[in-house]
């Protein structure tokens, strides 16, 4: 099978389904890609490149979706060159968040275009205007309401689509869910487990093993998108009340989502303002990490914060769970997809610092009676996130569009 993949920075969502490919032998696979993408072991590369920027003047609204459009022209002149030298994919497998899936179709239209479809914006009832510390404007909505063209042209050329959770799914408009396949690109249990003998050593020398007092939190990047601003503000009660606790804090200073700050400001330095006199000894900012030192992270934590808008789920929820961390989630939609409160996790309102301080003391006062809740949050992802579902999945879509 000659399979396609198209993403700017691949292999993201598609490195488990590219895996199971090369390790199965006898396919040819491919991906587009831009010059950033880290690419894998095994797959062939092509890159694009987008031939320039969005007009400088245009309507703001309309930037982003120039640069998607241009972006997709080179995906569509890659993809010429690659027919001319008589390259034909059986199936073509793109994302659809920066405009690589809208034009696929124009050149091969009779090979089978598999997209992912990750997030519909929505002007109400879900990540926009959820948090009243940052309120919408008129000119929100009808930004946000212009967002969804890309969405809209790659669900049109899209033979069928991807949808990873069943509450992303129907976000999307009610005529175009029955194209959308649920299918979760599964979690990496193996690599993802519990391990008792981990540790962690930091900077400072400071050594931490799962017999300490260790809470975790985990964001690509630090944002109120994923409650970085409630976590912080909780803190100053949450180590006056362990004061032999340490805070371990993952993520970068850069914005993924939501509101940018002015040139030069990043919300780790806005909240340590906002939050003075933060024991600095027991509160490490990690920054970014290798993900192997990312799951001794996971591995050696006594209770994971997981706050979240109602938004794209994270990789890193279902992979502490799959660590056997004790996840303190957000009250909010894609959390309580997956976490039961009391069952497999623990849930509080998501702009409550107060009751994510008691749920801490709470997993700290009963530590062994809660242990079932890690073995049981382990176990649901084993049974509803493995890769082998996952795999399974696409290669079952695969063989019924070829």
């Amino acid at each position: 099978m000659n399979i396609l993949f198209i993403h700017q920075n691949f292999p993201g969502q598609f490195r488990h389904i590219a895996q199971s490919l090369i390790d199965e032998g006898g396919h040819q696979v491919l991906s587009l890609c831009e010059a950033h993408a880290p690419g894998m072991q095994g797959v062939q590369r092509m890159e694009y490149k987008p031939a320039r920027a969005a007009t400088q003047g245009v309507h703001p609204y309309l930037a982003p979706v120039e640069e998607h459009v241009i972006r997709g022209q080179s995906v569509a002149r890659a993809l010429l060159h690659l027919k001319e030298k008589s390259y034909r994919p059986d199936i073509i497998v793109a994302h659809m968040g920066w405009g690589e899936a809208i034009y696929p179709k124009d050149i091969y239209p009779d090979v089978p275009l598999v997209t992912f479809f990750e997030f519909f914006y929505q002007t109400t009832g879900a990540d926009a205007g959820f948090d009243p510390e940052y309120p919408m404007t008129l000119d929100d909505h009808l930004r946000i309401r212009t967002k969804n063209i890309t969405n809209l042209l790659s669900l049109h050329a899209a033979d069928i689509g991807i949808s990873p959770t069943a509450w992303q799914r129907s976000l999307y408009p009610p005529q175009y869910q029955p194209k959308l396949r649920l299918i979760h690109e599964g979690i990496n249990t193996e690599a993802a487990r519990p391990d008792p003998s981990a540790w962690i050593q930091l900077g400072s020398g400071l050594k931490l093993t799962r017999k300490d007092e260790v809470i975790t939190y985990v964001s690509r990047n630090l944002e109120p998108y994923r409650g970085f601003h409630v976590f912080m503000r909780a803190l100053p009660e949450i180590l006056r009340r362990r004061p032999k606790c340490h805070v371990l804090i993952v993520g970068g200073d850069e914005v993924s989502y939501g509101r940018k700050l002015p040139p030069g400001e990043t919300y780790r330095a806005k909240l340590l303002r906002e939050v003075p006199g933060l024991d600095l000894s027991r509160v490490h900012f990690l920054g970014k990490l290798p993900y192997q030192q990312y799951l001794r992270v996971l591995q050696i934590s006594s209770a994971h914060v997981y706050l979240t808008v109602p938004f794209v789920l994270s990789w890193s929820m279902l992979e502490a769970m799959s660590a056997g961390c004790l996840v303190i989630g957000s009250r909010t939609a894609p959390v309580e997809e997956v976490i039961e409160d009391g069952k497999n996790g623990l849930l509080v309102d998501f702009f409550s610092g107060s009751e994510l301080a008691n749920a801490i003391d709470r997993v700290f006062a009963s530590p062994d009676q809660l242990q079932a809740i890690r073995e049981t949050a382990r176990a649901t992802i084993i049974e509803r996130y493995p890769l082998s579902q996952g795999i399974s999945a696409y290669r079952q879509l695969f063989g019924e569009l070829i």
